[in-house]
């Protein structure tokens, strides 16, 4: 049985680490960030026609990182899920909308998110565009806001603290993408 609170482990490369039996290695996610280990992750960023990004503030009741702006919503594939799947899946329970995704690129990054704990992900990040506002998950999203791109770099400048260290390491790489991509 495949529990949501479990997290699948992954190579430097993204490929899935097989437990004794062949299938992918899961660890408990609150382990797997006691420990630091590498794990495969999904960063959803919406924009709209204004080309603003759409932000939420984590819960104060998440176990880390909470009450800081990030992208749109994020997750952590259950094993055999794809994570384009597991993006739709957590943007629907976070946010309450479903947009045709697509996957712009993956990156590695590890960052110490407090309470001894260490985010280590091979993170799958994905772009869609919607042009209303969200109906956010209370237990997962206590505020949300659109944002212009420049308004946004000068703040991630000026407040990095206030933003989750993923959301920090791509957001450039994120507005770099779009841009050769002709805003998609």
């Amino acid at each position: 049985m495949v529990r949501r609170d479990e997290v699948v482990l992954v190579d430097q490369s993204g490929i899935d680490l097989p437990d004794v039996n062949g299938r992918p290695r899961t660890m408990a996610k609150v382990e797997a960030h006691r420990q630091g280990a590498l794990h495969r992750a999904v960063s959803v960023f919406i924009f709209n026609d204004k080309n603003e990004v759409l932000l939420q503030k984590r819960s104060a009741t998440k176990y880390h990182s909470p009450s800081k702006w990030t992208n749109t919503c994020c997750t952590h594939p259950l094993p055999d899920e794809k994570p384009m799947v597991a993006a739709r899946r957590r943007l629907l329970e976070e946010m309450s909308f479903v947009v045709p995704l697509t996957e712009a690129f993956t990156f590695v990054y590890r960052a110490d998110v407090g309470g001894g704990l260490t985010e280590n992900e091979f993170d799958h990040v994905s772009i869609g565009v919607f042009n209303s506002n969200p109906i956010p998950n209370p237990d997962e999203v206590s505020d949300w806001k659109w944002v212009a791109l420049d308004e946004l770099k000068q703040d991630l400048n000026e407040n990095p603290d206030k933003y989750t260290p993923w959301f920090r390491q791509c957001f450039d790489r994120v507005i770099m993408h779009r841009s050769q991509n002709g805003g998609r």
